[in-house]
C-alpha cells in the first residue's frame, strides 16, 4: 500500500538532515498527494524556497505575517487543510519550544493552532538527544500526543555515531503508509465505541450525596483518542467540569443507575471503555427534605449496590462487545487486584490504576497505571499525562479490533 490522496503538510526545520525533505516531497508527489510546506528561518540555511517550491508546485510559506496571504490567516487555514503535519528535521530546539508552548512564528503557531496529529523526525547530535532536558521535552512531548519517528542510530554530519540521526526519508514514508493505512481500515470498518467518565451521584437528601474523587480527565482523553482514530465515539459521563468535545456524542447522567440505563441504550458496540469511578453503593432512598443534624431520632442510613455497569458488558451473551476495558483504582496490591477483578468480570482489558500516590491519579493531569490482558500481557506506564495514557489504550484497542476482524474473516 501507499500513501496516496492525502494532504500533508510538512514544516522544514533547521539542520543539515534538511536536505532529505526534498526526497521525502519527491516520494510523496509521485502518488498524488496535495504538499503544501512552512520553511522556518533556520531551514532557510540548508535549503531553498525555489527547491521547495519547485517539487511540491506550490507557494513555501515562510512568515508568520505574510501581507499577501494573512487574509486567510495562514496559521489556522494550513493546520484545518492538513491530513497530518510533519516536522523535519526536528532540532533540539524546536522540540524545546513545543514542550513549552512556544509560538513565535508560522511553523510553531501552526503547530499550536493544529487539531491534526503532528509527526515529529528528530535529528540531532547524539549528546543532544540524550541530555536529561531533551529527554524531559521527548516526554512531554508524547504525553501531548505528538508522534515520534526515529531518531536512528547512526554515523552523524559531525563525524560521530550513536542515536540522533533523522530517519530516512524512506522510514518516514513507510511511516505515513502504516498510519493512514490503519486510519483508512477503521473508516471502512465503521467501528462504534462507547466510554463511560467520571465520577456518579448518589443523593442521601436534596444537598448531601455519596460520590469519589474522579476528575472524568482519563474517560474524556479516552473518547477524544478512539475518536481520533475514526472510531466513532459515545461518551456517557458522570457530573464533570470538563469541556465537552464537539465531535463526539456526550451523554450527561449523574447517578449510576442513570449510567447503566444509557449504556445499555448504547448497545450494540464493537468496543466499551468503562473509565467512570461509578459510587458503588446508593441509600435505599433519598429523603425528600434535608435532614438536621439536630434530628433526635436520626436512623443510620441504609444504603445498597448499585448496577455494575462492567459486570453487565462483560458478561452479556446478546450484545457483549468485542472488546469490554475496565478501570481497576487501587491502593495495594495493584497487579493481582486488578486481575482478578478482570477475571471476575470477564474483561478482555484492566487498565490497573495506582491510586495511592499522592501526585496522580483524582483530580490529577497524571495517572501511574498498567495495562493488563487476558492472555496475560503486561504493559507499565510510569507516571504519565492522561492524555499520553488514553493514546496507548487506543492504539491497544485498534490493534485487537483489527485482529478479532482478520481472526474472522
Amino acid at each position: 500500500m501507499s500513501v496516496k490522496n492525502k494532504k500533508i503538510l510538512i514544516i522544514i526545520g533547521g539542520g543539515i538532515a534538511a536536505y532529505k525533505s526534498l526526497d521525502l516531497i519527491r516520494l510523496l508527489k509521485k502518488n498524488n498527494n496535495e504538499l503544501r510546506t512552512i520553511l522556518t528561518k533556520s531551514g532557510k540555511e540548508f535549503v531553498t524556497s525555489l527547491s521547495v517550491s519547485t517539487l511540491t508546485g506550490s507557494k513555501t510559506f515562510q512568515n508568520l505575517f505574510d501581507k499577501e496571504s494573512e487574509v486567510e490567516i495562514d496559521h489556522i487555514s494550513l493546520s484545518r487543510w492538513a491530513d497530518i503535519i510533519i516536522v523535519m528535521p526536528t532540532t533540539a530546539n524546536f522540540m524545546s519550544k513545543l514542550s513549552i508552548g512556544k509560538a513565535e512564528d508560522l511553523a510553531t503557531t501552526v503547530i499550536l493552532a493544529s487539531n491534526k496529529d503532528v509527526l515529529l523526525a528528530p535529528a540531532m547530535n547524539v549528546r543532544m538527544w540524550n541530555h536529561k532536558a531533551t529527554q524531559k521535552n521527548l516526554k512531554t512531548l508524547q504525553d501531548y500526543g505528538y508522534l515520534f519517528v526515529g531518531p536512528e542510530k547512526g554515523e552523524m554530519a559531525c563525524g560521530e555515531y550513536g542515536e540522533g540521526k533523522m530517519s530516512s526519508p524512506r522510514q518516514i514514508y513507510i511511516y505515513l503508509e502504516n498510519y493512514f493505512k490503519k486510519r483508512d481500515i477503521l473508516k471502512k470498518k465503521k467501528f462504534k465505541a462507547l466510554v463511560t467518565a467520571g465520577p456518579t451521584k448518589e443523593y442521601i437528601d436534596p444537598v448531601r450525596y455519596i460520590s469519589n474523587e474522579s476528575s472524568g480527565k482519563q474517560g474524556y482523553e479516552i473518547a477524544l483518542a478512539l475518536n481520533k482514530l475514526g472510531i466513532k465515539t459515545k461518551l456517557i459521563t458522570g457530573p464533570t467540569n470538563l469541556v465537552h468535545q464537539r465531535n463526539i456524542i456526550t451523554r450527561k447522567v449523574v447517578t449510576a443507575q442513570e449510567m447503566f440505563n444509557e449504556v445499555k441504550k448504547s448497545l450494540p458496540v464493537d468496543v466499551a471503555v468503562c473509565a467512570a469511578a461509578v459510587t458503588d453503593f446508593k441509600p435505599r432512598r433519598k429523603n425528600r427534605n434535608k435532614i438536621k443534624k439536630n434530628t433526635k431520632n436520626l436512623r443510620s442510613i441504609q444504603i445498597e449496590q448499585n448496577k455494575d455497569i462492567l459486570n453487565f458488558l462483560g458478561k452479556n451473551n446478546f450484545h457483549r462487545p468485542k472488546l469490554v476495558v475496565g478501570f481497576s483504582a487501587e491502593t495495594i496490591n495493584l497487579t493481582r487486584n486488578s486481575i482478578l477483578k478482570m477475571r471476575e468480570k470477564n474483561c478482555d482489558i484492566i487498565v490497573a490504576n495506582d491510586v495511592s500516590k499522592k501526585d496522580s491519579g483524582f483530580n490529577s493531569d497524571f495517572n501511574r497505571v498498567l495495562i493488563i490482558d487476558n492472555k496475560g500481557n503486561i504493559q507499565s506506564l510510569k507516571r504519565s499525562k492522561k492524555s499520553f495514557i488514553a493514546n496507548k489504550i487506543a492504539e491497544i484497542v485498534v490493534k485487537k479490533l483489527l485482529v478479532n476482524e482478520s481472526n474472522l474473516n
